[in-house]
């Protein structure tokens, strides 16, 4: 199903770069595509322009270019469930947007940083291992969202630390 959810990230985001958004692919399915390894994706989390105050804006006016959005959304057969989160489902399949230049100061990962990745000439950008770190320990410190999900966060952060571990000995012994 993660293939799935990635392959229906690359629609919507041929469709975001059309009206001249590059989106950031967060979360899980993300995560899956820097570590090719299944990480059980409830959902996808696009992070688009937006304003970087984040909660403290109303929901309708936080992410910029939102009406177009929707209308990307809608043409692609999805519904808006959930103003507040940015959310919207199409036959069981939940698309959340989250807004990209809240990245510096919720969990310190600069946007020039930022990689442009492009698969099948869709272009978007990509966190890293480091910068997974670095947005789920900041997760991690949220209780609702430890809460939430059992303290996932903390499974992926270990396994990341492991990866960079590893990546790290390997260019130590060359």
């Amino acid at each position: 199903m993660a293939h799935l959810k990635y392959e229906e990230f690359l629609r919507i985001t041929k469709k975001l770069n059309e009206i001249g958004i590059i989106p950031l692919l967060m979360g899980s399915v993300g995560l899956e595509v820097v570590t090719d390894r299944s990480w059980d994706a409830e959902d996808i989390d696009i992070h688009v322009p937006g304003d970087k105050r984040g909660w403290e804006v109303p929901p309708e006016e936080s992410i910029f270019e939102w009406e177009e959005i929707m209308d990307v959304m809608e043409s692609l057969g999805y519904t808006l469930i959930d103003l507040h989160e940015h959310a919207f489902s199409n036959k069981g399949l939940c698309v959340e947007f989250g807004i990209i230049d809240t990245l510096p100061s919720f969990a310190g990962v600069e946007l020039k940083e930022l990689e442009i990745y492009q698969d099948r000439g869709v272009n978007f950008y990509l966190l890293n291992i480091p910068q997974y770190i670095k947005v789920y320990e900041a997760s991690s410190k949220d209780s609702y969202r430890a809460d939430q999900n059992n303290h996932k966060d903390s499974r992926k952060i270990d396994f990341l630390k492991s990866r960079m571990k590893m990546k790290e000995a390997q260019s130590d012994s060359l």
